[in-house]
Parts: C-alpha cells; sequence; structure tokens
C-alpha cells in the first residue's frame, strides 16, 4: 500500500474570498469541490494498493524467494523467531467414517506416479479409503482448503527433502494444490528431482531427493581407500556432516522445509555385500558404524546443520517415518498388505513395538532416533506415525499398474495410494503452516505496537 508521503500530493488549499463568489450556486459548487478533493486524498493510497494486487507478477520471480532484496522493510523481532508450535496435538485422535468426504483429485492429476495411482490401477474400495476422517481429540482439523492455503502462503516457496515417502506426501499435495490453479507448471530447479510452480499465487513447491539426507557415494573394492572383507564388492561412502549435492544450495530458498529420512537405513538396501561406511571431516570413523549407529550420527549431524544454514525465522519440520503394513514376513519374503479395513488399535503395539521383533518394527525405532536428534533444536516433529499406524487399508499392494512389478519387487506395504492417507497428511502440513504464519503476523503486529 502506498504511503501518503510517496502517494498522492496532498492538495493545496483554496483562499476562500466572499467577495469572488457572489452567488450561492458558486459557494455550493465550492464546496462539492472540496469535499471531492478531500475525498480522493483519504482514498488514494488504499486504492493504490488495490490496484497493486492486481499488477502482474514479472516473469521469472518465483525464482526469488520473499525477504530476498529489499522487500523485507526491517529485520525480524528476534522474540518473533522459533515460536512455539502444535498447540493442538494432531497425531492424537480417531478414524471416523463419512460416507460425505470426497478426494479434492483424482486419477487424473498430472503430477501421480503411476504405481501409487491406485484408482487408475483398479484397486477396490478406493471410495471407501478416502471416506475415513482424522479426528484429532482435543481439536479440529479442517481439510485443507487449496485456494485459501495458496492465497496464505502467496510468494511463498515449500521444499521437501528426504525419500520417496516424502515424494509420497509431496505428489499428493501437489494434486491438491493444483485444484486451485490448473495453470500450475513442472518445476525442476535448484537440484530439485521435481517441482512445481503455482503462477496464480507465485509459490513454488520443490522436493529434493536425498534418501540418507547425508551425502553419499559408491565406492568399488578396487578403488576404495580402506581394506575390505572378502565378499565386498564395494562400499558406500557416506559423510556423514556433508549433507546431499541434492540440498546443500537451497538452505536459503525455501519459507517452509519438511525433511524425512529412515527407509533406507536397512540392510536390505545395503547389505554385507555393499556396507555403508561413515567417515567425519574427510576420515574414516573408525571402529566402524553399524547402520542404526550410523543413523544417530547422520541424523545428529545434519540437524545442527539445519540449525546453523537455514534462516532462523523458517519454518522446519521433520516428518516421522511412515508405519509398513507387512503381513507374514518382509517385501522379499512374500509380506502381503491385501486389507480392505483398518487395524484395531489394540493390536498396533503388537504391530509396531520393536519389543515384540517385528518386520514393521522400523517406523518406532528411526522415531525414536528422531527424537534424540531433534531435542533441543528449533526443528519441529511433524508426527504422522500414529495416524498411519492404524491405515493398513490405504497401500498399493498388487495394484502397482504394472504387469510384473509384484514378481520383481513384492506388494507395496510401505507407500501409500493417492488419494489416500497422504492427503490427510496434507491437511496436517497446512494446518502448521497456516498456525506459524498465523503466530508470526500476530507476534510482528504486537511488536509493531510496543515500538
Amino acid at each position: 500500500m502506498a504511503s501518503s508521503s510517496s502517494g498522492s500530493t496532498r492538495p493545496k488549499y483554496f483562499h476562500f474570498n466572499p467577495h469572488t463568489f457572489l452567488t450561492a450556486t458558486s459557494i455550493s459548487l465550492f464546496l462539492i469541490c472540496c469535499m471531492l478533493l478531500v475525498f480522493i486524498y483519504i482514498s488514494l493510497p488504499s486504492l493504490y494498493g488495490s490496484f497493486q494486487f492486481f499488477k502482474q507478477v514479472p516473469e521469472g520471480t518465483h525464482f526469488i524467494r520473499r525477504g530476498h532484496g529489499n522487500d523485507r522493510a526491517k529485520p525480524m523481532p528476534k522474540s518473533c523467531i522459533g515460536l512455539p508450535l502444535n498447540l493442538c496435538k494432531y497425531q492424537e485422535g480417531s478414524w471416523v467414517y463419512d460416507a460425505t468426504k470426497k478426494p479434492l483429485y483424482n486419477e487424473g492429476c498430472p503430477f501421480q506416479r503411476n504405481a501409487w495411482n491406485c484408482i487408475k490401477n483398479a484397486k477396490p474400495n478406493m471410495d471407501k479409503i478416502s471416506s475415513w476422517k482424522w479426528v484429532p481429540k482435543h481439536c479440529e482439523l479442517p481439510q485443507i482448503n487449496p485456494h485459501l492455503f495458496l492465497k496464505s502462503v502467496r510468494n511463498m516457496n515449500i521444499g521437501f527433502v528426504g525419500d520417496s515417502l516424502n515424494e509420497n506426501m509431496l505428489v499428493s499435495f501437489l494434486c491438491i494444490l493444483r485444484t486451485a490453479d490448473e495453470g500450475a507448471r513442472k518445476w525442476k530447479r535448484k537440484g530439485a528431482w521435481k517441482g512445481v510452480y503455482f503462477p496464480k499465487f507465485n509459490v513454488t513447491v520443490g522436493y529434493h531427493r536425498a534418501v540418507l539426507l547425508a551425502k553419499y557415494e559408491w565406492q568399488p573394492a578396487n578403488v576404495t581407500s580402506h581394506s575390505v572383507q572378502h565378499g565386498v564388492k564395494g562400499t558406500y561412502r557416506v559423510d556423514v556432516d556433508i549433507p546431499a549435492d541434492d540440498w546443500i544450495n537451497v538452505t536459503n530458498y525455501y519459507d517452509v522445509y519438511i525433511f524425512n529420512t529412515g527407509h533406507w537405513w536397512s540392510s536390505d538396501k545395503f547389505p554385507k555385500e555393499t556396507p555403508l561406511m561413515f567417515h567425519k571431516e574427510g576420515k574414516l570413523i573408525s571402529p566402524t558404524l553399524s547402520i542404526r549407529d550410523g543413523l544417530h550420527v547422520v541424523l545428529q549431524s545434519m540437524a545442527s546443520y539445519i540449525e546453523n544454514t537455514i534462516p532462523k525465522d523458517r519454518l522446519k519440520l521433520w516428518r516421522t517415518q511412515s508405519p509398513r503394513h507387512f503381513y507374514g514376513g518382509e517385501w522379499n519374503q512374500n509380506g502381503s498388505c491385501t486389507f480392505d479395513t483398518l487395524l484395531d488399535e489394540r493390536k498396533l503395539d503388537e504391530w509396531f513395538d520393536p519389543k515384540n521383533g517385528g518386520v514393521n518394527r522400523e517406523a518406532r525405532e528411526v522415531n525414536s532416533i528422531i527424537k534424540y536428534a531433534l531435542h533441543r533444536t528449533s526443528i519441529h516433529q511433524l508426527d504422522l506415525t500414529h495416524l498411519s499406524e492404524l491405515r493398513a487399508d490405504a497401500h498399493p499392494a498388487i495394484w502397482l499398474g504394472k504387469k510384473d512389478a509384484v514378481a520383481i519387487w513384492g506388494q507395496d506395504c510401505m507407500h501409500w495410494c493417492l488419494p489416500g492417507v497422504p492427503d490427510t497428511w496434507a491437511d496436517v502440513l497446512s494446518a502448521l503452516i497456516i498456525e506459524h504464519l498465523n503466530a508470526k503476523t500476530q507476534c510482528l503486529s504486537s511488536s509493531d505496537s510496543d515500538n
């Protein structure tokens, strides 16, 4: 909005001489003109601001995040940085069936991945999967309104960093937001694996694939810098103190960050023939670390890096682990998840408690490491594990869109159908972002009034 100092020129005062105006009509016209000038003087700044709203954004400005250059008039007060989040415990609640609840998008979303497009792949009961509504115990969780959300985050950038479960969430988020801006187009800059730009709101949402978050690379046995055991084909060198190239250069680009890692930290991904070897400050850590110990070190290191490099006023979220629902064995041992009902809450510990040694214990194991790494940081947990544990019905399972997919890869009981559970994740994510923005706005308003 233009201020009075930079907007219209203050109207000059006219010196009224009664001898000049001989008739009542002249006097009336003079008064009308004075009133009109006063009205224009008062209204022009707000009218100018309205016209500014309709000005088109110059080409290419979506590559510049809000707050760069001169558009931030003054630094944010320290009291408004690191405001508390999650005033509502969204993770505590239950699923309630609502036949009127429908997904906001369908199989035609251009950002879908074929293996997750369960409607297209003819998975039964997909209408039921999207009709379950998550109801927190102590507060309300509204379904995301794509138009109002994009309007609230106008000129902002939102970045996802992590493995394919973060991509699973991203695709849901993109398909939902596209319903408010059908001009949305694919975006792949800044090292992003994929992303979308929403021109109507000047919002960019990007995904940076970094499955371990830390930098890692393959080293054949004949070129590795350390000795390897017999039968080892080579090793994956992990630099625990260096972020992956995919996201190391975007720590000042996004306004909101959503991190995750965990699903690749297993012997399924890195068997003894091709193990992970952890390095710090360029040197091999000795004695060598197990995969779980390596995860501890990497998470603490990456959390410290995020704290020290991402500006304090940005919202930093770490999504907790997404649970798997393999029944009867691992993915490569005929594990299946062709369920059509939710799990009984009384059965959750039997399925997921690490004490029971089940195949789905990973989520809670990793979550305990995440919680430890994030302690005393400004990174907020985006806790989606419990609400997802109940949804054994919502994985792609055998409906993967390719004829031989199950024979090659087994059932997919890890990722989620879209539309599906990640749409509820998007509800929680949007609620936290709006909560963050509202808290920041209130704090800044309070700070201004105090000054």
